[in-house]
């Protein structure tokens, strides 16, 4: 079928194009509000800054097509093949693309805020900046991709695949991470404001410069994470395992770190006033001119930790077992 005849037939009232045959069409800036494409063959097609609003493209072929700034809000792309399709700029925002193929599409800019992208496959994808706010994500593979400075709050990333993703400088406030495999993965400088990473793996993770202020982390595995410049006010850390961190320079100031282990860990300089360490492992921590007024270290242990440089005479260190052995009474 030809561009024209496509047209003609939608301006007549029609709207139902199922598996039509628009290979290479020119369809640029058209405007085909509900229309019905689903497995229709369209190939190199170009429909840049066409209005598509609430669409059928499910099942379609659109390899290599041209969707560059298209209007794509609420439509159908269910197990369609965007395979190297250009969707710049594009919105879709609440579109359904589960099952969608997007393997080197390009997806600068592109809008999907409360989109339905459950199971989709993004590995090693560049989604640097995308709109995937409030969007279901769960079960995607994510591994390798580029999400710096996404937006991703209040996303549903639930059992999807992260291995070695990018997110510094994200925004990924009020998201569930809770027991997910993070291992790895860069959040530096992200904003995490009440996200929820209770019991995940986050060994070796990078959080520098990160805002995780009332961040929930308890029972986390944190093993040689980077959390230096880190603000974590408010946060729940307890029993969190944070052996060998860097938490250098970091505000930990009204956070609840109570039975965290923090063996050999790097405290220098940090912010922990007013926070709560009670029970806390800190054997060889370094707490070198670290913050602790008001802070509340009873039952901790400090043995063989440095406090050099530290004014303690406003801390809580009833039951505490100090640097040389002997316990404060």
């Amino acid at each position: 079928m030809k561009a024209e005849d496509l047209k003609t037939r939608y301006s007549q009232g029609e709207r139902d194009f199922r598996k039509t045959n628009l290979v290479g069409v020119n369809l640029k800036r058209v405007n085909l509000e509900k229309v019905n494409l689903a497995g229709a063959s369209l190939a190199c097609a170009d429909f840049s800054y066409a209005f598509l609003y609430e669409s059928n493209f499910s099942d379609a072929f659109l390899y290599s097509a041209n969707m560059k700034f298209v209007k794509l809000g609420r439509a159908q792309l269910v197990n369609s093949d965007l395979t190297k399709c250009n969707l710049e700029g594009s919105f879709l925002v609440e579109s359904n693309l589960c099952g969608a193929k997007l393997s080197g599409a390009v997806l600068s800019g592109v809008n999907l805020r409360g989109a339905n992208l459950e199971g989709i496959n993004l590995c090693g994808a560049n989604l640097s900046g995308i709109n995937f706010r409030s969007a279901n994500l769960k079960n995607a593979n994510l591994c390798w991709s580029n999400l710096s400075r996404a937006r991703l709050n209040e996303a549903s990333i639930q059992g999807a695949l992260m291995t070695g993703v990018n997110l510094s400088k994200a925004y990924l406030i009020k998201v569930d991470l809770h027991g997910m495999d993070l291992n790895g993965v860069n959040f530096s400088g992200a904003k995490m404001k009440f996200a929820n990473l209770c019991e995940a793996d986050l060994t070796a993770t990078n959080f520098s410069g990160a805002n995780l202020i009332f961040t929930h982390f308890k029972g986390a595995i944190m093993n040689g994470s980077n959390l230096r410049d880190a603000v974590l006010i408010y946060s729940d850390l307890r029993a969190a395992v944070l052996m060998r961190a860097d938490l250098s320079y970091t505000v930990l100031s009204k956070a609840n770190l109570s039975k965290a282990n923090l063996n050999l860990a790097d405290l220098h300089q940090a912010d922990l006033s007013g926070a709560c360490l009670e029970e806390a492992y800190l054997w060889k921590a370094d707490l070198s001119e670290a913050n602790l007024d008001g802070a509340d270290l009873s039952g901790a242990s400090l043995r063989g930790a440095i406090l050099d440089g530290v004014d303690l005479r406003n801390t809580n260190l009833t039951g505490a077992m100090m640097p040389d052995g002997t316990v404060n009474n």
